[in-house]
């Protein structure tokens, strides 16, 4: 069997969880990152392909940790959006994956932006909105080839949306009561379920198979996680008391006044998905947005992560955001993290992705500077050791499927 490396040397490499390495080298071997370390502590192998990235920061690709890249089609309208299946307030059985449109315009902006992973994630219009998928942005001649992960998380909503959608519909739930006793109803199903499911087993009867409440049972036997949309601390605290009940791996996500309560989801280790930050307060919910509230989570020192909320905002932008929060006061190896380690981590998918850590995939990009400095860009990105971006002659150059698979 024939080996392929490839080897990135002369630069600034940032692994993220550790220090950075001046001078340093990353080889990748076969789509994995197979040594990280200094140019006098790492061989380059006899033929491989060797990047010159004097000048250079080196840095692993980014995680947009809640996006709706390719559900939520770039410039294809009402056509292009399966966001949302907003037809019954219970779609734990939906998945992210079904819908995904691997050509949408928006992974070419991911990779612009040295994003290589995002986690899909269905839309907060229902109390409970359907399963996400770990992907990664480039590289597969279709969605299940880019996949990290299938078993990541359920997405579900409080607050203003799942009110909203529902209220005008005249049906359960109007209100925050209702979106709340739907989510409980459906747990409580589902705890009913696997019990029966599991005396079936037992006696060696047919058991009559339900979609929903098998993602249900997923979430409550720990391998998924509860992605939380929620913005208003009332709402996070509901969140809590949900979790509470159920025994649930609970990510918040967005955040936007977690910051008022800071101190119990640091006490009780409960990580948050910040953002999308560059936002007007369009509904009573963001009345408090503030690009500064995700500096007071880290400093009380909550696990956070950024996003984009793509399309909401474009999904190159992530570094874009991470650098106004260092602005405001975040610390630039906790905006680093949370664009990379933090996510995997909460997620679980740091086995393969989140930093340049030998045994991981060979996902690295090359910037012209320190990314969180407005004017750097990404120059070259690999996706498991591939080339799938570079920036020459003053633009950008995705290369595509058919020159890759030609």
């Amino acid at each position: 069997m024939t080996t392929s490396s490839i080897a990135i040397v002369n630069g600034y490499v940032v692994p993220v969880s550790q220090e950075p390495i001046e001078n340093g080298v990353v080889l990748v071997t076969d789509g994995v990152i197979e040594a990280v370390g200094s140019a006098d502590d790492v061989s380059v192998p006899e033929g491989a392909t060797v990047v010159d990235a004097a000048g250079k920061w080196v840095l692993p690709g980014f995680i947009e940790s809640h996006g709706h890249v390719g559900i939520h089609e770039e410039a294809n309208g009402p056509a292009g959006d399966d966001t949302n299946e907003m037809t019954t307030p219970n779609t734990a059985a939906v998945r992210a994956i079904d819908a995904i449109n691997i050509d949408d315009e928006g992974f070419r902006d991911a990779l612009s932006g040295g994003v290589t992973s995002v986690v899909v994630k269905p839309g907060s219009g229902n109390p409970i909105g359907g399963q996400t998928v770990a992907i990664k942005t480039w590289g597969g001649r279709i969605i299940d080839e880019q996949v990290i992960h299938e078993a990541v998380s359920v997405k579900s909503a409080l607050g203003e949306n799942p009110k909203r959608v529902y209220g005008a519909k005249n049906t359960t739930p109007s209100t925050r009561l209702g979106v709340a006793m739907i989510i409980r109803e459906a747990f409580i199903a589902a705890q009913n379920y696997r019990v029966q499911r599991e005396n079936a087993e037992l006696e060696g009867k047919p058991f009559e198979r339900d979609l929903a409440k098998e993602t249900l049972a997923r979430v409550l036997d720990g391998e998924l996680a509860w992605d939380q949309h929620t913005h208003r601390h009332d709402d996070i605290a509901t969140a809590l008391r949900l979790a509470d009940e159920f025994g649930y791996r609970l990510v918040v996500n967005h955040g936007t006044e977690a910051h008022k309560i800071a101190d119990v989801l640091a006490e009780r280790d409960i990580p948050v998905i910040f953002g999308p930050m560059f936002t007007s307060r369009s509904k009573v919910e963001l009345r408090d947005r503030a690009i500064a509230n995700l500096a007071t989570l880290a400093k009380a020192g909550v696990r956070v992560a950024i996003t984009t909320d793509h399309p909401v905002v474009p999904i190159n932008f992530l570094v874009y955001q991470a650098a106004l929060a260092v602005k405001d006061g975040l610390p630039r190896q906790t905006a680093l993290e949370a664009l990379t380690v933090n996510p995997a981590a909460f997620l679980r998918l740091d086995d393969r992705v989140g930093s340049l850590t030998p045994g991981l995939d060979g996902d690295v990009v090359v910037w012209s500077g320190d990314p969180l400095d407005v004017n750097s860009r990404a120059e070259r990105v690999y996706i498991s050791g591939a080339e799938v971006y570079r920036f020459e002659d003053g633009r950008g150059h995705v290369v595509e499927r058919s020159e890759r698979f030609a």
